[in-house]
């Protein structure tokens, strides 16, 4: 693998979805997440991260260096496993382990990183595997998303819908369809922002340069791959990227953020495209020391 990357980045996601639910509220009957004082449309951070690890994963195959540690059915104590068979530890004779490997703990948590995508780009707390009384540690990833917010508020649309595949032979008797609902949001854009710090990265994790573009591709497809009649059309739009020329930044991330505008066009009272919304980076506001480029 390369060297980790020696500079600091920050970046803007904008992406829309059109009759879709983007991220269900589980304790709302899996209607879109919405903030309740200002009805804007909100999705998670570990929404778009699953989405990241599907896109690697799916890319990659598990490829050495390129596994994905919180994965769809694999318990996490499966993958801890993995470290103490490859390092030979044997959880049975932990005391003299630790005698004569003193770095165990970072050694663990090393191989952890170098193996696993996932934990290298966003971290993990991976102290769940109790039975060798030695886990394989906690690790800030360089990589960090904030939750998505919607530019404007959203309108929570319930739809019902009728299939003739009944549950029950009971019920077949009686009836040829059953009712049913889907929650949909007719259209929305929403927007991400993200930090990426190569101080950790070059500490901590190894996140390195071939890493990032991987991680540029899989934000930019990271829907491609995700289609389900749920999730309605969902795109990603823009991705801005703004690098600076040092490893710990050149200027506030805020003073970047703010540099990029989104606003719904004055011709149009509702949005339901892409294109009702006009998008700026203000390039001459830029700090000394950052770049700015759009990769979408």
């Amino acid at each position: 693998m390369s060297e980790p990357i020696r500079n600091r980045y920050e970046f803007v996601i904008l992406f829309d979805v059109e009759n879709g639910n983007p991220n269900g509220d589980p304790d709302a009957g899996n209607m879109p997440r919405i903030d309740p004082e200002t009805g804007h449309g909100i999705v998670t951070d570990v929404c778009l991260k699953r989405k990241i690890r599907n896109y690697i994963e799916t890319v990659k195959e598990d490829e050495p260096g390129y596994r994905i540690y919180i994965k769809d059915n694999v318990p996490l104590n499966a993958s801890d496993e993995t470290a103490f068979e490859m390092l030979q530890i044997d959880p049975k004779n932990m005391k003299e382990i630790k005698k004569n490997r003193e770095n165990l703990d970072l050694e663990i948590r090393d191989f952890m990183c170098k193996n696993f995508f996932d934990i290298r780009t966003f971290g993990a707390v991976m102290t769940t595997f109790v039975k060798a009384k030695l886990n394989c540690g906690q690790v800030r990833g360089p990589v960090q998303l904030t939750f998505a917010r919607s530019i404007d508020p959203v309108v929570q649309q319930e739809v019902t819908i009728t299939r003739v595949a009944i549950t029950t032979k009971e019920d077949a008797e009686k009836k040829g369809t059953e009712m049913g609902r889907k929650y949909v949001i007719p259209y929305a854009l929403y927007r991400a922002e993200g930090f990426i710090s190569a101080n950790l990265a070059r500490k901590v994790t190894g996140f390195s340069e071939e890493d990032l573009k991987l991680f540029w591709d899989a934000v930019v497809n990271m829907f491609e791959h995700d289609h389900a009649a749920a999730r309605g059309k969902m795109t990603v739009r823009e991705l801005i990227v703004f690098r600076h020329e040092s490893e710990l930044g050149n200027a506030p991330s805020y003073k970047l953020f703010d540099t990029v505008s989104v606003k719904r066009k004055e011709s149009t009272q509702i949005a339901r495209q892409y294109q009702d919304y006009k998008i700026a980076v203000d390039a001459a506001a830029l700090p000394e020391g950052v770049s700015c480029v759009r990769m979408v």
